[in-house]
Formats: C-alpha cells, structure tokens, sequence
C-alpha cells in the first residue's frame, strides 16, 4: 500500500488562487495524456505517487481524458485513489472538466447546458469514486447556449456539494468578464481561469486576459506550458522515433521550422546560463507572470515530474535575460 513521502510539503511553493482562500503548488499535474485505458497503469500509477511524494497536491483531469476512451482517465485515477491515494484526500485537490464531446445525441456533444454539465459531473464523479471534486470547470466556452443558464448549472452544482470552487476553461477575456458578473450576482465561488500558455503561445497576454485576472482576483493555471514539447531539449539535435512529432501524433510538427529551431536553441542558450535546462526556464518563466497561479505540466514518465518541479529552484529572471527573452520570442508570438 502506497505511503507518501513524509517531507513532500518541505520545497513545493504554494501560490494563493486570486483572491480566495485556495492555494494551489506551483506545478501541477494534469492528466491529459498517458493516463488512459491504452497506457501503463503502473506507469500513470508511478507518476500519480512522485507527484505527491513531491508535493503536488493538485491533479486536473476531465471527463474526455484518455482518447479514445472518453472518460479512461478518471477511471484509471480512481483506481490509483482506491490503492493508497484517497488516504490522502483532504490533502489533494481534484479537478475535473466538461464542455467537449463526450457521449452521443444532443446532451453529450460540445455544449455547456445544465443537463450536459450536472450529467457529466454525476459520472465523473462515480467513476473516481469521488463524493465531490474541489474545482469544476466548464472547459470551453459554448456559443449555443446562455451563458447564464452555464453560470446557473455551475452554481447549483456548488450548492449540491459536488464541487468546493468554481473555474472555466478556453475562455477570452470578454467572456470571461460576463461569467465573472454572472457569477458575482449568485456568489459563486469562481476562482480560476485554466487558458493555454506559454512562451510561444502568448494570447492571454495580447487578449489582456492574464491583467484582467489580477485585477478582479481570478487565478490561472494554465496547460500546454512546453507548447506540445517544443520547449525542451527532445528537438534540439533531430525528431526522436518516440517524440508526439516522431510519432506524428500531434499537430505541432508544421511548427518544427528552421527559424522555430533557431529560437529553441537561443532560448536552451538562456536556459543554460541559468543552470536550468530548457523546459525548466520555460516554466519558471510562465510563473514569472504574477497572474499565474499553476503550471499544469503533462508527463509520460515519473522522471519528468522530478525536471519539472526542479524549475522551482531558479524562479528569478534579471532584466537583462527577460530582455534577451523578448527579443528571441518577439517575432514569432501568436495565437493557437
């Protein structure tokens, strides 16, 4: 039977979430990828443990995690729960999502109705063994139906006590703000906003979403913060057979250009001068933006959780690197 580290609480920074009462580590690990039906369960289990042992309390899932099999992740999770996980529930914080297609007909596609959400969290929960998450989130923002009667089905979900807090997802700032109003006028607990961003994924800054979080006391945490892996070393000498561009299993191999790989090696440049390797410094630079309360960080093996967290040994950046910084990204900044 699992038994966590004794002194996993000794180095992990814990950021306040906005404004509320909910601190959350400054690395996070999300469950996207390598925790579904079709991967190691020992593995996933390996890395659920490290995680901890180091003091990640915060595991975000969603009900679409484990393609092709919807839902495989949670199922996967609550099983690692049920051998010597869930002995440590007051101390983890759970989240999960709904909002993409998850079961056929009108009540399971990409929407944000009451029906679609109060049903995918009832089988979310049922399938980590769960009485309640601490955060949901609405995991996309859904033209089709009102954000009100979204705000009305989120609320009502927090005062079934199936969910402690509130948060959406993929969400810009406009909408965000008429979710914030919405949500103020019921006294929501909403306290995190979850966009993509990195440093070559930059639209929360030009949509001036990350400033108005400050402002109105929203946390973030934010995924994809290596932008699928190129902001690390796997790329720097060629396409490994095993890499998502090796494998042709993701979209951002139209992106391996040769200017992209010369900004990836000024940037491990950087990188090593501040005795970090590449995918540290990315992270350390994302929690330089103040708005930023977690780094939701994917992993295929316990060791990059390890690499991960050592990013929180050199938070710091002088001028002169931020500097350097801009100018290598400015070129290229956009939008995905």
């Amino acid at each position: 039977m699992y038994q966590a580290n004794e002194n996993r609480y000794e180095s992990m920074v814990y950021r306040r979430c906005g404004k509320s009462g909910l601190r959350l580590p400054a690395i996070s690990l999300g469950l996207w990828q390598n925790f579904g039906y079709m991967n190691s369960f020992d593995n996933s289990e390996k890395m659920c443990h490290t995680a901890f042992d180091l003091g990640i309390t915060h595991f975000d899932l969603a009900n679409n995690y484990g393609h092709p099999y919807n839902g495989s992740a949670e199922e996967n999770f609550g099983r690692i729960l049920d051998r010597g996980l869930r002995t440590y529930r007051d101390e983890l914080i759970i989240s999960t999502k709904a909002g993409y297609d998850m079961w056929p007909g009108p009540y399971g596609d990409r929407n944000g109705s009451r029906k679609y959400l109060i049903a995918s969290l009832d089988q979310s929960l049922k399938r980590m063994g769960l009485e309640y998450v601490d955060v949901f989130y609405h995991h996309v923002y859904d033209p089709e139906t009102p954000l009100e009667e979204t705000a009305e089905a989120l609320d009502s979900i927090v005062r079934s006590g199936k969910a402690l807090y509130i948060g959406i997802s993929n969400y810009n700032r406009e909408n965000s703000d008429k979710m914030l109003s919405l949500f103020q006028e019921r006294r929501t607990p909403f306290v995190v906003n979850q966009p993509s961003y990195s440093m070559f994924n930059r639209w929360i800054e030009d949509d001036g979403l990350d400033k108005w979080g400050k402002e109105n006391g929203i946390g973030f945490a934010v995924f994809s913060p290596l932008y699928q892996g190129l902001l690390s070393d796997r790329y720097l000498n060629g396409i490994p057979e095993d890499s998502r561009v090796g494998k042709g299993a993701t979209w951002i191999a139209k992106e391996l250009t040769p200017a992209r790989l010369e900004q990836i090696k000024a940037l491990n440049e950087i990188a090593a001068a501040r005795s970090q390797s590449l995918s540290q410094m990315a992270l350390a630079w994302i929690l330089h933006n103040e708005a930023i309360t977690t780094v939701l960080c994917g992993a295929s093996r316990p060791e990059q959780i390890v690499n991960n967290v050592k990013a929180l040994d050199n938070l710091q950046f002088s001028d002169e690197e931020i500097a350097m910084i801009e100018e290598i990204l400015q070129p290229s900044r956009r939008e995905i």
